[in-house]
């Protein structure tokens, strides 16, 4: 069967599925009248009546790898990188090439399965996407996406949050897909919390940091699920902190922030520094956990070292690895003619709102990070339409955390503005 053909048919199967996201993937086979049976990695043993396989399980190695990296490297973007999501759902053989040929988004600058979402953008370009708000129900939904004009199956919905008002605080809930919100479900991404006056917030992950960066993310308490028996728990991991300046003065000038990333170390950004990144989802208890569509993003390493380091590395530099990223806002420009300040956002921002911003590294005299780099916006938010905002991140942040940053921007701060 030539390659031409093969694509065919996957296409053929991808077009009898109705909607395949990436917060939800169903196991399923080649073949129409005989499907395979897909369980998950580190389950209980498959039924003696669903052991049946598909026969395309059966292709050599060789020619299976040569097959599915072609169809990997047609399809750069969605909806027709859809074909290499249905490639890994085949069965655990053509699952383990696949995550094996698929690159990371700071490597490919592509997002492909749930766990793209919790790894580093791309270093050279940015990721563009966009948020729309949905002010009846309090929800935010990012899409992978120049704009909001390219709607239907040319988007891709990668997270979606809730907002939650509580007596002294405000939660914002980031789910995988757009109707589960609940803290226990596999969909649950994590979550951002803010203090009463709203100056402060901290961002919580359902997965836990590098280990060399769990000092600095301290994890939360448990969460028990009162619909389900047994008690399910879940755990938040605090995983950065934003702080937004007050202006007591009510001076003009637009919101100042800055943004702590606990599980991102400063050495990412340093000459050949790399940023932690996850190849798999694990649950709190240590256990490979994963989103409904998770069986296909699974990998034999938990985390990516992120730094080589000799063994005779001085306390000194083990303690400036340790160091947590620090963001701070672009300082903008004051612009006469227009009478308000303005940020270079390259065409991507069109409305001028308070919430717009732009975040740098903040980097000290002395620190080996070039000038480039530290020039360069690591993650951009701004409105262009009413309830539409774009955001565009990269390199070290991933993006469940840029996502999270710009979750704080829609909340309300009488005592900064």
């Amino acid at each position: 069967m030539s390659l031409k053909s093969f694509v065919r048919e996957l296409r053929e199967i991808r077009d009898d599925i109705s909607t395949i996201s990436i917060g939800k993937l169903h196991a399923m086979g080649m073949r129409r009248r005989v499907r395979a049976h897909i369980a998950p990695e580190g389950g209980s043993e498959l039924p003696c009546e669903v052991i049946d396989q598909s026969p395309w399980a059966d292709l050599p190695p060789e020619l299976l790898h040569d097959i599915i990296k072609r169809v990997e490297a047609s399809e750069t973007s969605w909806p027709a990188r859809r074909d290499v999501v249905a490639c890994a759902s085949v069965c655990k053989s053509w699952r383990e090439i696949t995550k094996d040929i698929v690159k990371t988004p700071e490597q490919c600058g592509c997002l492909t399965f749930p766990i793209s979402l919790k790894q580093p953008g791309p270093r050279d370009a940015p990721i563009q996407c966009f948020i729309r708000r949905d002010r009846a129900t309090s929800t935010y939904l990012l899409y992978l996406g120049l704009s909001p004009a390219l709607s239907g199956d040319t988007t891709k919905l990668l997270l979606a949050a809730k907002k939650f008002r509580w007596a002294a605080s405000t939660d914002f809930r980031i789910s995988f897909v757009g109707s589960d919100f609940c803290q226990t479900s596999n969909n649950y991404a994590g979550k951002l919390k803010s203090n009463f006056l709203g100056t402060k917030f901290t961002v919580y992950d359902s997965q836990p940091p590098h280990p060399m960066m769990q000092s600095n993310c301290k994890a939360g308490r448990k969460i028990h699920s009162v619909q389900v028996s047994p008690l399910v728990r879940a755990r938040n991991y605090n995983v950065a902190t934003i702080s937004y300046e007050l202006n007591v003065l009510r001076t003009r000038g637009p919101r100042r922030m800055q943004c702590t990333m606990h599980s991102i170390p400063f050495s990412s950004i340093e000459v050949g520094g790399t940023a932690p990144t996850p190849t798999e989802f694990i649950s709190s208890n240590g256990e490979q956990s994963t989103p409904s569509s998770s069986s296909i993003s699974k990998s034999k390493e938990s985390l990516i070292e992120f730094s080589a380091t000799s063994l005779a590395e001085s306390n000194e530099s083990i303690c400036s690895r340790k160091d947590p990223l620090i963001l701070k806002n672009k300082s903008p420009r004051w612009h006469e003619q227009l009478q308000c300040w303005c940020l270079n956002f390259k065409g991507r921002v069109t409305v001028a709102s308070v919430k717009n911003f732009q975040l740098v590294a903040a980097v000290e005299p002395g620190q080996n990070v070039p000038a480039e780099e530290q020039e360069k916006v690591i993650l951009q938010f701004g409105k262009i339409g009413k309830d539409i905002f774009t955001m565009d991140y990269r390199y070290p942040l991933s993006a469940f955390q840029a996502f999270a940053i710009c979750l704080s921007s829609f909340d309300t701060k009488p005592a900064c503005e």
